[in-house]
């Protein structure tokens, strides 16, 4: 069994989009979202996957979702036939934090023959073995001091040289501010990430937002030689689940 999102009560968030971010920015896709997280950002945009009533875990909104409403269980079979039901063949499955059910993935992705396969996660799980062979691309976003995470929760070490030597893994670090990107270079350094598979994302749930931020980080991205993200899905739909 998996236990996903919601777009609306009882309804699970599986949708075809354009991915919005990282290496595969713009391709058509089909997108899984699963619930619940390890981590709490204080800016996370889907604090519906883990921040429910009675977590009291810091986040700017201070918003704590109803579980029922946002959160609902179903088997592997019913998961690969709605998603067999959309036309993308690439899925993306996302979160949350989805290789806290690397299982139960494991059996969807199986019963999904010829679709690639595309993880995004936090980097501080590792991929369940019985997964992690039918994965074509791994979207690896550590979270900085900003996230509010303790760097002994987000930052571990085995799992950012995992990562790091994996060359299905692709880093994609979230900036807030300029100051940011001195702990994104020592993480670079430490761990030897190449910059072919490091990216960086402005912070931001509104295009305002991002415009504002992007034109410095494009400019930032250019000093160093670092691959750029924007977060197109916010400039098409908003903040918006379902998209």
């Amino acid at each position: 069994m998996l236990t996903l999102a919601t777009t609306t009560p009882g309804e699970p968030e599986i949708f075809a989009s354009l991915q919005g971010e990282g290496p595969s920015l713009g391709r058509p896709s089909t997108f899984v979202r699963l619930s619940r997280c390890n981590l709490a950002c204080r800016w996370c945009d889907t604090a519906y996957t883990w921040r429910f009533a009675g977590d009291n875990r810091p986040h700017k909104d201070e918003l704590a979702f109803d579980r029922s409403a946002n959160q609902v269980t179903l088997s592997e079979e019913e998961v690969a036939t709605r998603i067999a039901a959309l036309s993308p063949g690439r899925l993306v499955i996302t979160g949350g934090e989805p290789l806290l059910q690397g299982a139960a993935l494991a059996r969807l992705v199986a019963l999904l023959p010829g679709m690639h396969v595309e993880i995004e996660t936090n980097g501080t799980v590792a991929p369940h073995p019985a997964l992690d062979g039918q994965v074509h691309q791994y979207n690896v976003s550590p979270k900085l001091a900003h996230s509010g995470n303790p760097a002994e929760l987000a930052l571990i070490p085995e799992r950012l040289a995992a990562w790091a030597a994996d060359p299905r893994a692709y880093f994609k670090f979230v900036i807030a501010h300029v100051d940011d990107l001195g702990e994104v270079m020592a993480l670079q350094s430490r761990y030897a990430i190449p910059s072919d598979r490091l990216f960086l994302m402005a912070e931001g749930r509104s295009p305002a937002e991002l415009a504002e931020r992007n034109r410095w980080l494009a400019e930032t991205c250019l000093q160093y030689g670092l691959r750029f993200t924007d977060r197109l899905h916010i400039h098409l739909w908003g903040d918006t689940r379902g998209t």
